[in-house]
């Protein structure tokens, strides 16, 4: 049961079971009612036919029953006395009385014209008929029916009894009592009983076989993929993909999906990779000029560039916490809840800004009860500083900075008037470790993380950060950010 193949085939089994078997009890039920409903409409004949005869007056030893075998006749009086049985009934039950010997009762004579042993002839002396006999009657109500048993002339069987009322000439209520065999009704309910119980079976053995075959070829895709996949496992090569069936099912759809992630995974893996090699080697060279300088000083004191050692200590450390925060980024950091007003945040960070070799023009409205958002001071902060840093880096003469409500949103435009970002490297300029000046020194152009962890707070944050031109010359970094409200 640990196949779901073989739990798919037992499910399918049991539920046919379960319907076959409802509906063959259903289709029992009915057969039997319907044949049981014709034996019964068979037995109200009979005992109709039986009870008009009474009605017109005929005797009970004359009473045409027809065949007993086929409809056993019962008749008791209103003290529920048997006055006429049929020949060769020998027992009988469900009838409410069981005997089947006349009751010693006088037994009720006819009404009949004169003989011709009382001196009259069949016409009067004066040549007119004689009037016709009184008669009874036949009840019109709907017969009771009953099962019950017979013997006839040595036989048992089970019978139908319909009861019907009649009224003789002599004003007496008689109860004929008539069967109908049910032997027929029997037979045919268990030749199809028979029949449902050697065919379910067969019928459950198709279903099983049919659907253990249709889930295998349904789960043969499936099998495939496992397989890829655990080689891709076992061989740690992230490039190769999972089989993809030509149909448009669940399977199919599952193999695209599978695919799509290890597309992204492979792509997750090797932008790992390449972020440690180009950590590694950007960590190596502050590292190694700072090594050297260290050495210098302690074979040669009056040489140690003190200077020196500290901008590369400096860099280290910057790049070391944009390291950091980049791990944390990619591990799901999510931002902070603190309610920031942006214009207030970003006069901060320009006032402590002493190093800049250009001044920075700050814009912000009067007015600050727009401008909240919601998010890490310090991210928030870093994002603005890695900004004006870029900026700052490629400026001729100007960097301005201004704060806005736009769109739902709070906006942070930092503008410069330096070259430019050619519009084919605006998306690029975003990916870690990316300088587009490669004749740049390392110190001047830095190590190509600023722009990529802007971004990624950016987006963290709910917002967006891109890059446009600023007039003839110059870019336009704009930082949307959306509005605490």
């Amino acid at each position: 049961m640990r196949s779901v193949r073989a739990r798919a085939a037992l499910g399918a089994t049991v539920v046919v079971a379960l319907a076959l078997a409802v509906a063959g009890l259903a289709v029992l039920l009915v057969l039997r009612a319907n044949l049981t409903d014709q034996a019964g409409l068979q037995a109200e004949v009979a005992a109709r036919e039986v009870a008009g005869q009474l009605a017109l007056g005929v005797p009970y030893d004359r009473l045409e029953t027809g065949n007993e075998e086929d409809h056993p006749v019962q008749v008791t009086d209103e003290d529920g006395r048997v006055v006429a049985v049929s020949q060769d009934l020998e027992a009988i039950s469900g009838t409410g009385t069981d005997r089947v010997t006349r009751a010693p009762a006088p037994t009720p004579s006819p009404t009949a014209s004169p003989t011709a042993e009382d001196g009259d002839d069949d016409d009067d002396d004066d040549g007119t008929d004689s009037p016709d006999p009184a008669r009874g009657e036949v009840s019109t109500d709907d017969p009771d029916f009953a099962n019950g048993t017979a013997t006839v002339d040595g036989d048992r069987a089970d019978y139908r009894f319909a009861s019907v009322e009649a009224t003789n000439a002599a004003g007496l209520t008689l109860t004929v009592h008539a069967g109908a065999p049910l032997a027929a009704e029997q037979r045919a309910v268990g030749s199809v009983r028979g029949a449902m119980l050697t065919g379910l079976p067969v019928v459950l053995l198709v279903v099983a076989g049919v659907t253990w075959l249709v889930t295998r070829r349904a789960l043969r895709p499936v099998e495939g993929i496992r397989r890829e996949m655990a080689a891709i496992t076992a061989s740690e090569d992230l490039s190769r993909r999972v089989p993809e069936p030509g149909s448009h099912d669940e399977v199919a759809r599952l193999a695209r999906t599978t695919n799509e992630t290890l597309t992204a995974l492979e792509a997750s893996v090797e932008r790992q990779r390449r972020f440690v090699a180009d950590a590694s080697h950007e960590l190596r060279s502050p590292i190694a000029s700072l090594r050297t300088q260290l050495e210098v000083g302690a074979a040669h004191p009056e040489l140690l560039d003190v200077t020196g050692a500290v901008a590369d200590t400096v860099r280290l450390q910057a790049l070391a916490a944009d390291l950091l925060l980049l791990a944390r980024l990619d591990a799901g950091e999510r931002p902070g809840t603190a309610l920031l007003e942006l214009g207030a945040l970003v006069r901060e960070e320009v006032s402590q800004r002493t190093g800049d070799r250009i001044p920075v023009t700050v814009s912000v409205p009067e007015e600050a009860g727009g401008l909240e958002v919601t998010g890490s001071r310090t991210q928030l902060a870093r994002v603005v500083g890695n900004l004006l840093d870029n900026a700052e880096r490629h400026a001729g003469r100007a960097v301005a900075v201004a704060v806005r409500a736009e769109g739902g949103g709070v906006v942070v435009e930092v503008t410069d008037d330096g070259d430019g970002v050619p519009e084919a490297e605006r998306e690029r300029i975003f990916e870690r470790f990316v300088r587009l000046d490669d004749a740049r020194t390392r110190d001047e152009g830095g190590a190509g993380l600023g722009l990529a962890l802007a971004r990624d707070v950016a987006v963290r944050h709910g917002g967006r950060l891109t890059v446009t031109g600023a007039g003839e010359r110059g870019a336009r970094f704009t930082l949307w950010l959306p509005d605490a409200r």
